[in-house]
């Protein structure tokens, strides 16, 4: 049998890496610069940063959500409004730029997520 490398670029690589990171319970937050780094590999690093984005968006709400149900006090309340997909990339601007100087290169993506979805949405 001849061996064919895998077409798989590498930066999809790492984002599929990291997606199995997860799934097998190692989870690892991508930094600020990784996110930006991950933009800037090819002509899909935007698109793959995005769903990155998407998912930490979603990610960072269970994660929440799972806290206050188990009694830690809510900081993020939807009140019944709708967190769409596209909403990710402008949260995670907007708080970056809110905040500008405050977030550190090597602070992980979720933190700052985190306090977007908590600023545009507070109890």
């Amino acid at each position: 049998m001849k061996y064919i490398p895998n077409p798989i670029s590498s930066s999809r690589t790492c984002v599929l890496a990291l997606a199995a990171a997860l799934l097998a319970g190692q989870a690892c937050a991508m930094s600020l610069r990784e996110l930006q780094a991950l933009e800037m590999t090819d002509q899909q690093g935007e698109n793959y940063a995005n769903y990155y984005l998407v998912g930490v968006m979603e990610g960072a709400l269970e994660a929440h959500l799972h806290a206050a149900r188990n009694g830690a006090k809510a900081v993020i309340c939807l009140k019944g409004r709708d967190l769409e997909p596209s909403m990710a990339r402008h949260l995670y601007a907007a708080e970056r730029q809110r905040n500008a100087g405050v977030y550190e290169a090597d602070m992980p993506v979720p933190l700052v997520m985190t306090n977007a979805l908590a600023h545009v949405y507070p109890c």
